[in-house]
């Protein structure tokens, strides 16, 4: 690292001030002007009209768009996005996997999302990348890592991320081995899903008590739990046993989206999975099996999503990072199919902002800008409230008060 990068990465330690942006803080409100954001060791001190801003460092960000890091609910930092991800992973050795997910969590970060959940990596590599993070020893977003997901024995997952259970009793076993390992959140695999052979979205796998177990064995933990949840018997498992969130939620019905709302259980749509792995098809080297599979939800894919944001349910963007074809880092593709689906720009902007962050239970941490709040901020140039396109153009990222991209003129 050059001494000037050094310089500009330790900025927002001490006393730092982002002012002459477009302010859009995340909670869905409009963008204001006139705003100036103070940041003081990792955290925003205060947010004051321009005319008040207290001396410090300060970043000129006139032209540009000031909102906070963004929040991706769902990646697998372990792959890597090619045509086929498990085949690469089991190629690697273990040092190089956890090399290569250190490598796109800094991709990630440096693309303006400052906090991530892994649902599933290689025997707890990812849970070392977010380690040597919050160490401060590589750069990176802020990770949650569920460690191995919960599946029956031969159900979605079982071959590549999956630790298979059978029973109540083992479902709970299963779940202490997460937490044993470190896991931040727990998630268990409800339904079959893409990239298993021999599964469909459709089919249930976990039953209702090896649901519960799970979760309640999660809760005592303090932990939140996420469902892989496509079809909609599993769906409603998950909901009946007190899941956190929904994971991809193709076949939701009206009822199950009237339950979701009023109990707040939020939906992770990651409509761009499936549909990158449709438009890549065969001749980009995807499994038959699995671009048949993404062929065949794609569609109600994007209804259950409609539904969902009809009935009012809590949506918060994820991508599903790493699977083939859909890379780390940006979450515009993802952004744009929800606007697709029936979402202003504005509501899919608070979907990966402070609508993820209450979903991760980070509320008070992260995901607007709000004094008080970890300083995980991206100034991006236009106004992605009208234009979510906007946040892939990046001048500067800060995560925890630490700037990673400075491409200010």
């Amino acid at each position: 690292m050059s001494a000037r990068q050094s310089a500009v990465s330790s900025l927002g330690m001490e006393r730092t001030i982002l002012t002459g942006a477009l302010l859009l803080d995340g909670t869905g409100a409009p963008p204001v002007a006139g705003r100036a954001v103070v940041v003081e060791h990792g955290r925003i001190s205060a947010v004051v009209s321009t005319s008040e801003a207290p001396s410090g460092t300060t970043l000129r960000l006139d032209g540009l768009t000031l909102l906070p890091g963004l929040v991706n609910m769902h990646v697998h930092l372990c792959f890597g996005g090619e045509a086929d991800p498990a085949a690469s992973l089991q190629r690697d050795p273990q040092a190089l996997t956890v090399i290569k997910a250190a490598l796109r969590a800094r991709q990630t970060v440096e693309a303006g999302v400052t906090t991530v959940r892994d649902l599933g990596g290689r025997e707890y590599a990812e849970l070392s990348v977010r380690d040597a993070i919050r160490q401060g020893l590589i750069p990176g977003p802020r990770v949650l890592c569920a460690g191995k997901g919960i599946c029956m024995t031969g159900g979605h997952g079982w071959n590549l991320i999956g630790r298979e259970a059978d029973g109540p009793d083992d479902a709970r076993k299963a779940v202490r081995e997460q937490l044993k390992a470190g896991a931040d959140v727990i998630k268990i695999f409800a339904t079959g899903g893409v990239m298993t052979p021999g599964v469909e979205p459709n089919s249930a796998q976990l039953t209702l008590d090896e649901v519960r177990a799970a979760i309640e064995e999660a809760r005592k933990a303090g932990r939140r739990t996420a469902a892989h949840a496509m079809g909609g018997d599993g769906i409603a498992n998950c909901l009946e046993a007190g899941i956190t969130t929904i994971e991809h939620g193709v076949f939701l019905t009206e009822a199950l989206c009237a339950r979701m709302a009023r109990d707040g259980v939020a939906l992770v749509p990651t409509l761009i999975a499936p549909a990158a792995i449709a438009a890549g098809g065969v001749a980009a080297g995807i499994s038959e099996y699995a671009v048949r599979k993404s062929l065949a939800v794609a569609d109600r894919h994007l209804e259950g999503f409609r539904l969902a944001l009809r009935a009012g349910v809590p949506i918060a963007a994820g991508t599903d990072a790493g699977t083939p074809l859909n890379p780390h880092g940006t979450l515009v593709p993802e952004l744009a199919l929800m606007v697709k689906g029936g979402m202003t720009p504005g509501a899919a902007i608070h979907a990966a902002t402070a609508a993820a962050a209450r979903a991760l239970g980070l509320e008070h941490e992260t995901g607007r800008i709000a004094p008080g709040l970890a300083a995980d901020l991206l100034a991006v140039d236009g106004d992605p409230a009208e234009r979510v396109e906007a946040l892939d153009d990046v001048r500067l990222v800060m995560a925890q008060g630490r700037i990673v991209v400075n491409r200010l003129k």
